[in-house]
């Protein structure tokens, strides 16, 4: 009952609305000519927005309904399966001979492959009321895609994400494409040593990533560029950069001056992060990773904690963002055990996914001995 109100309420709506602009305009060239005013912008705009809004929400709600009708045609085709007869009278031809009446009256979207992700939707998230907390931003192309992940820790994390953060399908696509979910630090931890603390929401570990993909700043695999570049490249794809770190990321400088008692510096990039309530300073390099790097980075966190951060922020973080990271720095240098200071690979061109599962299991690797205890190292 509910799809058909929502489809109902929807056709009226847009006729309604279709009818109101033609009347709208009629008016426009006949009444309002012919009186000699017209009416305040004000007023229109107001009334256009009450439209929109309305219409939005119509839209919404039969979003809603279809995902909640999908839902539970997936479950009644499983209830049959699971039903003894059924299955030994008609096997794997269940689905088939559904599609095939179905399509008749409703069209393809009711046919074998849709009718299958329906199916797999149920078996997938089997709690409608769980669900329903999470699908209030999403489309069926957002859960489509979603089905396709196969770690369900990941997939729940895809889906509150994807729902919180309003991602659109292609942007929830890519970071499905780059693996997002396991380049954050946080899933790098390891689940079974007790003295690495488990992450929360206002965690860094939760928005830091390693590796980077970066392929949209527009460079071949092979290419060859400055410092200078590398930052303007970035600076002018901020808004996929910010897509690329995360949540509550908002650029703040470029080459941001932090003027001491004895000498001039100049940061390459700072954002703050209103998630974790956090300054968050980038030095980008176009070399491996070494001490010198680090020691610089530690430097700069220090002196904007000392100098630029509020008494409600929390410590500065820096991430030291090169074209390789070396285990040895992460062990011996002030990297070691600090909770201030990152150090990140970023891929400027889109590696392939076995590329990119072995990038992220070497990095893991590089973050274990950063946060490796001293009497582990020895």
């Amino acid at each position: 009952m509910q799809s058909f109100c929502a489809k109902g309420f929807l056709f009226d709506y847009e006729y309604y609305y279709l009818y109101c602009v033609f009347d709208l305009n009629m008016a426009k060239d006949t009444d309002i000519k012919r009186i000699g005013r017209v009416l305040p912008d004000s007023f229109v705009n107001d009334v256009r927005s009450i439209i929109e809004k309305g219409r939005q929400q119509a839209y919404a709600a039969a979003g809603q309904a279809a995902i909640a009708t999908f839902w539970n045609v997936g479950r009644r085709i499983v209830e049959e399966e699971q039903n003894g007869k059924i299955r030994a009278e008609y096997g794997s031809q269940l689905i088939p001979l559904l599609a095939e009446q179905l399509t008749k009256e409703y069209g393809n979207g009711y046919g074998k492959r849709n009718l299958a992700y329906y199916r797999q939707f149920y078996l997938t998230f089997n709690n409608l009321k769980i669900l329903h907390e999470f699908v209030q931003n999403l489309t069926w192309t957002h859960l489509r895609r979603i089905l396709s992940v196969a770690n369900p820790q990941a997939r729940n994390w895809y889906l509150k994400a994807a729902s919180e953060n309003r991602w659109s399908t292609t942007e929830l696509d890519r970071n499905i494409s780059t693996q997002y979910f396991e380049r954050r630090l946080a899933a790098q931890l390891p689940t079974n040593v007790e003295d690495l603390p488990q992450t929360t929401e206002r965690d860094p570990l939760e928005y830091i990533k390693n590796p980077v993909v970066a392929e949209f700043m527009g460079f071949r695999r092979d290419a060859v560029y400055s410092e200078t570049e590398l930052e303007q490249a970035l600076i002018d794809n901020l808004e996929k950069f910010i897509l690329e770190l995360g949540r509550g990321f908002a650029f703040v400088e470029r080459q941001q001056h932090i003027v001491t008692e004895t000498s001039d510096f100049f940061i390459d990039l700072v954002f703050y992060n209103y998630k974790i309530k956090r300054f968050v300073i980038f030095e980008l390099k176009t070399h491996r990773l070494t001490h010198q790097d680090i020691g610089q980075l530690d430097m700069y966190v220090r002196m904007y904690d000392d100098l630029v951060k509020g008494d409600d922020d929390q410590p500065t973080i820096g991430v030291l963002l090169c074209t390789d990271t070396d285990n040895t720095i992460a062990r011996y240098s002030v990297l070691h055990e600090s909770n201030q200071l990152f150090a990140a690979k970023y891929m400027a061109y889109m590696p392939t996914e076995e590329e990119l599962r072995r990038e992220i299991e070497q990095q893991k690797q590089f973050f274990l001995e950063q946060h490796k205890s001293t009497d582990q190292c020895h």
